[in-house]
């Protein structure tokens, strides 16, 4: 026979009391920390990705006439009252008088003031020998003086049309070390940081064509040879 045992109705009581208390316990702790302040949320930081070193420029050219573009080109050149060509060694840049005239690098300039044919000239030097001149100039900026350190930008004189020139424009070259003229369109507008990077051999090639000029002013110096020619009336 299998016994039943019954607990007593009392103890069956008082199980149920504690089990009731065990969950409302359970509900008040689960409220306090809830209620409790939370800490808030961490702030992301994204990584700051390192900065790239500037890169070292061995030197960088710039236009002596912003805004003002070339009429004449770098190359074999013959001007109405010469028998044959010759190189024109730079670039002419038309402008009206008066317009300032900027550095186009930084370096030193070598040389300031007048020049057979050049007429009122600068010279830069800067850096592997590479020079720069601005030749025709009507004034040359006050102060400019041989051995001063100048930046690129600065002004170093106003356009005008001393020496053999046939009207208000600046002469511009570009010369190695050697005095070979180059190319000015090699350079401009460029920056170079090592001296494998100066296009110098390709700067130095000259085209065989010969380019006619056309000019609206004649020099007085050449009047009397375009009078020889018979290209001009005497008296005009």
């Amino acid at each position: 026979m299998t016994e039943t045992v019954t607990a007593p109705q009392g103890g069956l009581h008082r199980l149920g009391i504690a089990a009731f208390g065990a969950v409302l316990a359970l509900g008040a702790i689960t409220l306090a920390h809830a209620a409790l302040p939370r800490p808030e949320a961490e702030a992301v930081v994204a990584p700051v990705p390192p900065t790239a070193p500037e890169r070292v420029v061995l030197v960088a050219f710039q236009s002596p006439l912003p805004g003002h573009a070339i009429n004449s080109p770098f190359g074999l050149r013959q001007m109405p009252w010469e028998d044959a060509g010759r190189l024109h060694a730079g670039v002419d840049i038309a402008a009206p008088f008066g317009e300032p005239v900027l550095a186009a690098a930084d370096g030193i300039v070598t040389r300031a003031g007048a020049l057979p044919g050049y007429g009122r000239m600068v010279e830069i030097t800067h850096a592997e020998g590479l020079v720069t001149r601005y030749a025709h100039l009507g004034a040359v900026t006050a102060g400019l003086k041989r051995g001063q350190r100048i930046r690129a930008g600065h002004p170093i004189g106003e356009v005008g049309s001393s020496g053999v020139s046939s009207g208000p424009h600046l002469h511009f070259e570009i010369r190695d070390r050697q005095d070979r003229p180059l190319n000015p369109l090699y350079f401009l507008g460029r920056r170079f940081a090592e001296v494998e990077d100066l296009p110098v051999q390709a700067a130095a090639k000259v085209s065989p064509r010969v380019r006619m000029a056309q000019v609206s002013t004649i020099p007085e110096s050449k009047r009397s040879l375009m009078v020889a020619k018979g290209l001009i009336e005497a008296g005009d």
